[in-house]
C-alpha cells in the first residue's frame, strides 16, 4: 500500500519535539498542557496570530518556523473556530489539513491532541491519525524521479493524548478501515496494462490472507451460469472477464448476510460506440466500484466486523475489436431476460444485471448495494461532491444518508418509478441498455432494478465521487476510495454500534462494582 507515515501515540506529558501541531480556537486559547509543554506559547502565537492575520477560523492554520524561545523546528497552530459540536469528520478534516502541511518532509511530528476545553477524546484521536494517514497518501511507484516537494511524506508522527491506551484501542478499526480506503486508491490508480480483469481478480484474492473465501469465475464458469450480459461486454477484449466473489462471515452462524457489488471495468473504450479521445486515459478508474468493494472487504475483515458479508465485483475490459458486442446484438442476461444493445458505451449496467441476480438469488442478503462509476449523467445532477442514490427501500435510504453525513462521502437520494421504463422499452427484447439522454443516471438505475428481484437494494453512482474529484483536506490523489468509510460505517451502525454501546455500559457497571 502506498502509505508512508507512520502515526503513533505517546503521553500528552511527552517533551514535544521537531516539528510541533496544536489547536487553537477563535479567541487563539491553547489547551493548558499544550501551553505548559510549549513554554507558554499562548503570547507567541498571539503576536505571531496579529502579523499573520490569523484568527483561528476553523481549518486555518498559523505556521511559525523556528519559533522564538522554544526548542522546536516548527510550531503548526490550527484553528477550530468556536470550537462547539465538533464531530469525527472535523478531525478527520484537521488532521488531513496538518499532514498537508507536512509536505515531503522526514522530520519527527508532534500532535498535542488537546483542545482548549481540554484533551481530545479517543475516537476524536482516531479520526485525527486517520485524517493524517489519508492525506498523506501517493501513488508515485511509477516515479523514477522526483521532487522533493512531490513525494510522501515519510515522518514518524506522535499524536501526544491523555489515554494512549485507549488512543490505541480507538485507532485499531479506524487504521484497517484507512487501509481499505489506501488499497481501493491503489486499485483505482494503476494503469490499465497493469490492472486488467485477471490482475485484479489475483489482487482481490489476496483477502484470503485475512480469512475472506475468494471464489473466481473464470469465462467457462460465467457461461454455465449464463452471464450473457456480462460475457457480451468484454467479448472485444484480448483480456478475458472474471467475476469474483468474496464472503466474509463475522456475524453469527447462519445469519442472513448483507451484500456489496462492484462494477469493475478495468478499461472503457466504449467499444464499438467508441469514446472521444480526449480524457480516454480516465478510464482506467471505471472500476471504481470494484475498487471499493475489495477495499471495504479488506477492512471488514481486517477489523473483524461482527457481520456476514458477500462481496462480488465483476471485471471486464470494453474493446472494440472484430469480436467486439455491436449496437443492434440482443445478449440474454444470466436473469433469463434479453437485452438490446444500444449504445455498447452503456457496458457497466450490463456486468451489473448478471452479477446482481447471481447475489440476490444465490445469497439472499438482507440487502445489496451496487457501487459503479456508471452515468455522466450523475456528474451533470450532481456535481462531484455527492454520489446518486437509488433505492427500492425507505430504511436502507436513511441508513445510507446517515452514514454519509457521519462520514463526509456523502450521497443524494435521486428518483425510480415506472414511468421512466417506457424510456428503456425494447421493440425487440425485453429492454434496451439505456434510454437516450434525458434522465440517463435514472434510466440506467431503472435497468438495473429489474435484476434485484424484492431484494432491499441501492445503487449508488459514483462517478463523480471515485475519481478525479475535487482534491480535499484528506485526499489529493486522483482515485479516492470513496465508499470503503461510508459502507463500513453502515455495517458498524447496522451491526456493531449498539453491541459496542451494550459492551462498554457493563464495562463502566463492572468497573463501578469493583
Amino acid at each position: 500500500m502506498s502509505d508512508a507515515v507512520k502515526v503513533g501515540f505517546v503521553p500528552l506529558s511527552t517533551a514535544p519535539r521537531g516539528i510541533v501541531v496544536a489547536f487553537c480556537d477563535d479567541t487563539l486559547r491553547l489547551g493548558g498542557a499544550t501551553d505548559k509543554a510549549l513554554g507558554g506559547a499562548s503570547d507567541l502565537v498571539k503576536r505571531a496570530a496579529g502579523a499573520a492575520r490569523f484568527k483561528g477560523k476553523d481549518g486555518a492554520v498559523l505556521d511559525l518556523l523556528a519559533p522564538e524561545g522554544i526548542k522546536i523546528q516548527r510550531l503548526i497552530v490550527i484553528g477550530i473556530g468556536k470550537g462547539a459540536d465538533l464531530k469525527d469528520k472535523d478531525f478527520l478534516k484537521y488532521g488531513g489539513t496538518l499532514a498537508g502541511k507536512l509536505n515531503a518532509g522526514t522530520e519527527a511530528v508532534t500532535v498535542l491532541a488537546e483542545l482548549p476545553a481540554g484533551p481530545l477524546l479517543p475516537d476524536q484521536v482516531s479520526s485525527l491519525a486517520a485524517g493524517i494517514r489519508l492525506r498523506a497518501y501517493r501513488f508515485d511507484r511509477y516515479k523514477t524521479k522526483k521532487k522533493d516537494e512531490e513525494g510522501a511524506v515519510s515522518a514518524n508522527v506522535s499524536i501526544a493524548v491523555a489515554d494512549v491506551a485507549a488512543a490505541k484501542k480507538a485507532f485499531a478499526p479506524r487504521s484497517h478501515v484507512t487501509d481499505g480506503v489506501i488499497l481501493a486508491r491503489d486499485l483505482v490508480n494503476e494503469p490499465p496494462n497493469v490492472l486488467y480483469p485477471e490482475e485484479f481478480a489475483k489482487r482481490a484474492a489476496a483477502l484470503r490472507k485475512l480469512g475472506v473465501t475468494v471464489e473466481i469465475f473464470d469465462v467457462p464458469a460465467m457461461k454455465k451460469l449464463g452471464m450473457g450480459a456480462l460475457l457480451g461486454v468484454g467479448q472485444g477484449s484480448a483480456r478475458p472477464s472474471r467475476t469474483v466473489v468474496m464472503h466474509y462471515n463475522g456475524g453469527k452462524r447462519g445469519e442472513q448476510p448483507v451484500a456489496f457489488i462492484g462494477k469493475g471495468v478495468c478499461f472503457d473504450t466504449g467499444g464499438i460506440s467508441i469514446k472521444p479521445a480526449g480524457s480516454m486515459e480516465d478510464m482506467k478508474g471505471d472500476m471504481g466500484g470494484a475498487a471499493c468493494v475489495v477495499g471495504l472487504m479488506h477492512a471488514l475483515a481486517a477489523r473483524k466486523a461482527k457481520a456476514n458479508v458477500i462481496g462480488a465485483i465483476g471485471l471486464v475490459e470494453n474493446m472494440p475489436d472484430g469480436n467486439a458486442q455491436r449496437p443492434g446484438d440482443i445478449v440474454t442476461s444470466m436473469s433469463g431476460q434479453t437485452i438490446e444493445i444500444i449504445n455498447t458505451d452503456a457496458e457497466g449496467r450490463l456486468v451489473l444485471a448478471d452479477v446482481l441476480w447471481y447475489v440476490a438469488t444465490k445469497f439472499k442478503p438482507k440487502f445489496m448495494i451496487d457501487l459503479a462509476t456508471l452515468t455522466g449523467a450523475i456528474m451533470v445532477a450532481l456535481g462531484t461532491e455527492h454520489a446518486g442514490l437509488f433505492t427500492n427501500n425507505d430504511d436502507l435510504a436513511d441508513k445510507l444518508l446517515k452514514a454519509g453525513q457521519e462520514t463526509g462521502e456523502k450521497v443524494w437520494r435521486m428518483p425510480l418509478g415506472h414511468e421512466y421504463d417506457k424510456l428503456i422499452d425494447s421493440q425487440f427484447a425485453d429492454m434496451k441498455n439505456t434510454g437516450g439522454r434525458h434522465g440517463g443516471s435514472i434510466t440506467a438505475a431503472q435497468f438495473l432494478q429489474r435484476f434485484v428481484n424484492d431484494t432491499p437494494w441501492a445503487h449508488l453512482d459514483i462517478a463523480g465521487t471515485a475519481m478525479g474529484a475535487p482534491k480535499s483536506e484528506i485526499n489529493q490523489s486522483w482515485g479516492s476510495g470513496y465508499g470503503v468509510r461510508l459502507l463500513d460505517r453502515l455495517v458498524w451502525d447496522s451491526y456493531e454500534s449498539k453491541s459496542d454501546s451494550k459492551a462498554e455500559k457493563a464495562e463502566a457497571k463492572s468497573g463501578a462494582k469493583a
